[in-house]
């Protein structure tokens, strides 16, 4: 990891700066793919999962027979692990559940907005290096929550645990399709896969690409998304070995990924970088890990004040507080994906069990981008009505406006009610 000590505040923007990712080179080929699957159906998902991932896909969904087995072929261990995970998602995702509420804004006008559910939506699980059963949680039980009445997943990975956590949440069209392919089959539909309306889920720079294409297209998705990262905030009160493992956690995701150590403390630098090189050594992922820490800092800032700045100024997907009243320091966080108080909160806490979401926005998009919540399954639908005598109070303001306006047929649209 690269180390800078003191850096003015003009010279932010680069050191800042994530991998570059050139989508550009990769439209052109992403959305032939995709016109692909959005004309030919089924036979050209078949097709491309034979040439990208040397699979010959007799049977696009997975039966339920399949999924209820999986259940078998996991320890015991990680399906009650797994299942108070999904107890604890579920009940922080159910307090955010909002009544409607009716409003009247004058005598006799009434307003309201009701939680609508998306009714199909799409999730994406990718297969790669690892099994992300986790996600499922994460998209699954919201969706659940919603009222969501049509859930499509898609994965290449037919896992026990991507299975099992499949059938635990509730899902019941699971799809063994990956790629750019499973990103068309659910954005356009094929003939054994429902069209959605908005897509959920983690992939790769193509998966990512395809998200963005179909968006463009009318398709809704829930984020722009790029590699994973997370931002440490650490003082001379963190443990040093806690700080590089929460590092490493995310560093083994890709080599594209990127972490960063902004501390007020010089010898904390370099304790943390002691310990993240004698934990990158144990670890099976070394080598992804390795070539993400080529790609990211270590910040060495005058004080708290600073430091915090910096950290907006970055936005990261995940923060970790490391220090001294990480509550007091909390309170200054405006940019930040899900944020981690105190040294024994692990960013890995968040990715898995605690309750809250792990998917979050990256890239520095949290200066504008919530992550995902029950919120992103739902439409909030305004409602309003008028009774004679409200349209009484608020008619002529209407008319004023409109008429300011020159729009003279809403103008209209009232004066005709008022005059009968």
């Amino acid at each position: 990891m690269q180390i800078t000590k003191f850096p003015d505040r003009a010279s932010w923007n680069t050191l800042l700066q994530r991998p570059v990712m050139d989508t550009s080179a990769l439209e052109q080929k992403v959305g032939d793919i995709l016109q692909d699957v959005r004309i030919n159906g089924d036979k050209a998902v078949r097709r491309y999962a034979q040439e990208f991932d040397k699979v010959t896909l007799e049977e696009l969904q997975v039966s339920p027979a399949v999924i209820a087995k999986a259940a078998d072929e996991l320890e015991p261990a990680l399906k009650a692990a797994i299942q108070q995970a999904a107890r604890n998602i579920t009940t922080f995702h159910k307090a955010q559940q909002e009544p409607s509420r009716i409003i009247e804004t004058m005598p006799g006008v009434h307003c309201w907005r009701k939680a609508v559910a998306i009714q199909k939506v799409g999730l994406y699980i990718p297969g790669g290096s690892a099994p992300l059963f986790s996600t499922i949680l994460m998209l699954g039980i919201p969706a659940m929550i919603a009222g969501c009445k049509e859930i499509v997943l898609c994965t290449p990975s037919l896992h026990p645990a991507i299975l099992y956590t499949a059938g635990l949440v509730g899902i019941e069209k699971v799809f063994t399709i990956g790629g750019v392919q499973a990103i068309g089959a659910m954005a356009y539909g094929t003939e054994t896969v429902p069209q959605v309306y908005k897509i959920f889920g983690p992939g790769n720079q193509y998966v990512t690409c395809a998200k963005q294409l179909v968006n463009k297209s009318g398709v809704a998705i829930d984020m722009p998304a790029g590699p994973s990262e997370v931002a440490v905030l650490a003082d001379d009160s963190c443990v040093p070995a806690f700080v590089a493992a929460d590092l490493l956690s995310q560093a083994e995701h890709g080599p594209d990924s990127q972490v960063v150590l902004v501390s007020t403390s010089e010898q904390v630098i370099k304790d943390v970088e002691a310990a993240l090189n004698d934990q990158l050594e144990q670890l099976p992922r070394k080598g992804i890990a390795t070539a993400a820490l080529e790609n990211s800092r270590m910040i060495l800032v005058e004080d708290m004040t600073t430091a915090v700045d910096l950290l907006n100024a970055y936005a990261p997907e995940h923060l970790i507080l490391a220090c001294r009243n990480p509550e007091n320091v909390a309170d200054h966080v405006t940019d930040a994906g899900s944020v981690f108080l105190g040294n024994y909160t692990p960013e890995s806490a968040g990715d898995y069990a605690s309750g809250t979401n792990h998917t979050l926005p990256t890239n520095g998009y949290a200066r504008a981008y919530s992550g995902v919540s029950l919120d992103s399954f739902v439409k909030k639908i305004t409602f309003q009505q008028i009774s004679p005598e409200g349209l009484q109070q608020i008619g002529a303001v209407i008319e004023a406006m409109a008429a300011a306006e020159g729009l003279d047929a809403h103008k209209n649209a009232v004066s005709i009610r008022l005059n009968i």
